[in-house]
């Protein structure tokens, strides 16, 4: 029966480490972004007995998996046996131990059996150790990243944290970070239906805000709002992109403002504020652009005035292209890219201010733990490339050709103003003001954030 194993040392008791595991979200950020795999349910924790059950698609396959929890010993190990799913046999165990300098050394041994005996080993055999060290290299440099947020503010209090769009790229990693150091997340839903177990109802189109619901809550985390890419941009659409932005936002901070317990407002923005600006070094102080984007950005970081008067806290982080295969521009990018059908758009001269997700989210919860920043923040990687550039190493990243380009007037006969803003436009966006208020980026580089994301470390 084949066994893999794979381990890291990494620099904290096992006590933290261990902790990490036992939380909630602990599942979520230790999922590889490029696996088609939903939570179906859960019954407990890490414990003795405790039970996940996932849904996972392997190409044009459904699969069902569930796995028990056994041998559970705190701070030394606990297993997950499968009860139910593609493996004749599969038994995950972690283990933990103190390295004798103050750390911890984690060690993930599987033993699997595929079906079929010799002959499913024989075939799956090299494909399941390859899909295992991907994934297992993954979840120790993902865990590592969010046990060094954890440990830099682990004096500041735990917090209750209400996040709109908590169902998003964003926050729902946003969400398993933050409750893998110990934090309470307080969904914000847009349905009477689903303001259930702990989420807080709020309409933006009718002004309501459940303020009762959000008593307790020491900050909010604003993510929401109309979707700006994939169709054109007519009256209606563009409407509703800056409406959902803008006026959500006011009913926001206006709830807020009347409140005692909510003592800052971390909010999304977008580098759309810069609009296009060529090879212009932009940051946070930079000024305004033209276009709808910037029109749009502008209103909305001044919509939550009255919370700012009111004496909260408010960040405005000025979001990048966020860099996942789990959602947002990146899964559109690689479907063009892995037929070879892709190339450069336009002159391919125009920046893309990209940003890792494990990077986006850390500035949020930066923002969160640490009392004295405000204003604006560019969530953008240190190391803006241009398009060209940015489908050369896409391309090399997934070894695949990069020698079909998408002409600018193709992009503005199929796309119009979206496709003109979106893709043709770009924004050499810095993130000074982020790097000055204390945070540490984990990928500064392009082709290392990619390999992170889609499990191509060499």
């Amino acid at each position: 029966m084949p066994v893999f194993r794979h381990s890291s040392t990494l620099p904290y008791p096992v006590s933290e480490v261990f902790d990490w595991h036992t939380r909630a979200g602990a599942l979520q950020r230790l999922t590889p972004p490029w696996e088609d795999v939903r939570l179906i349910r859960a019954t407990g924790g890490i414990e003795d007995g405790a039970r996940v059950e996932l849904s996972m698609k392997k190409g044009p396959i459904d699969l069902t998996w569930e796995v028990e929890h056994v041998d559970y010993e705190k701070d030394v190990q606990f297993r997950d046996v499968q009860r139910k799913g593609p493996f004749e046999k599969w038994v995950h165990t972690h283990r933990f131990a103190p390295d004798g300098a103050g750390g911890t050394h984690m060690e993930d041994e599987v033993e699997w059996e595929p079906p079929l005996g010799a002959a499913g080993e024989l075939f799956a055999g090299p494909i399941v150790e390859r899909d295992l060290e991907r994934s297992f290299a993954f979840r120790h440099r993902r865990l590592a990243h969010d046990l060094d947020l954890h440990v830099r503010f682990q004096a500041v209090p735990r917090l209750t944290v209400a996040i709109t769009g908590a169902g998003g790229l964003i926050g729902s990693a946003l969400s398993a970070l933050l409750t893998t150091g110990g934090h309470r997340v307080v969904p914000m839903v847009r349905s009477r239906s689903r303001a259930v177990d702990g989420a807080v109802f709020w309409d933006p189109r009718s002004g309501e805000v459940d303020t009762q619901g959000l008593s307790g809550v020491d900050a909010v985390v604003h993510l929401a709002g109309e979707p700006i890419n994939g169709v054109r941009w007519t009256r209606a659409k563009k409407a509703a992109i800056r409406d959902s932005r803008v006026e959500g936002t006011r009913v926001l901070s206006e709830a807020i403002a009347g409140m005692h317990d909510v003592k800052s407002l971390v909010m999304a923005s977008a580098v759309g504020f810069y609009g296009g600006r060529k090879d212009e070094i932009l940051t946070e102080s930079s000024s305004r652009g033209k276009g709808f984007l910037a029109d749009v950005c502008a209103a909305w970081e001044a919509a939550p005035k009255r919370a700012e008067g009111a004496g909260v806290r408010v960040v405005k982080i000025r979001n990048g292209l966020v860099l996942s295969p789990a959602g947002g521009a990146l899964p559109v990018m690689l479907t063009a890219f892995k037929s070879g059908m892709a190339g450069r758009v336009g002159n391919g001269r125009q920046y893309v201010p990209w940003i890792d997700l494990d990077d986006c989210v850390g500035i949020f919860y930066h923002a969160l733990m640490n009392p004295a920043m405000k204003g604006i923040l560019n969530g953008t990687g240190p190391n803006p490339v241009t398009n060209a550039t940015f489908t050369d190493i896409l391309g090399r990243v997934l070894n695949r050709p990069t020698i079909v380009p998408l002409p600018k007037l193709a992009v503005r006969a199929m796309l119009g103003e979206m496709g003109d803003e979106l893709l043709l436009q770009g924004q050499r966006a810095k993130p000074s003001a982020t790097l000055a208020a204390g945070y540490t980026f984990r990928y500064e580089d392009l082709e290392q954030s990619l390999r992170h994301q889609l499990g191509r470390v060499r």
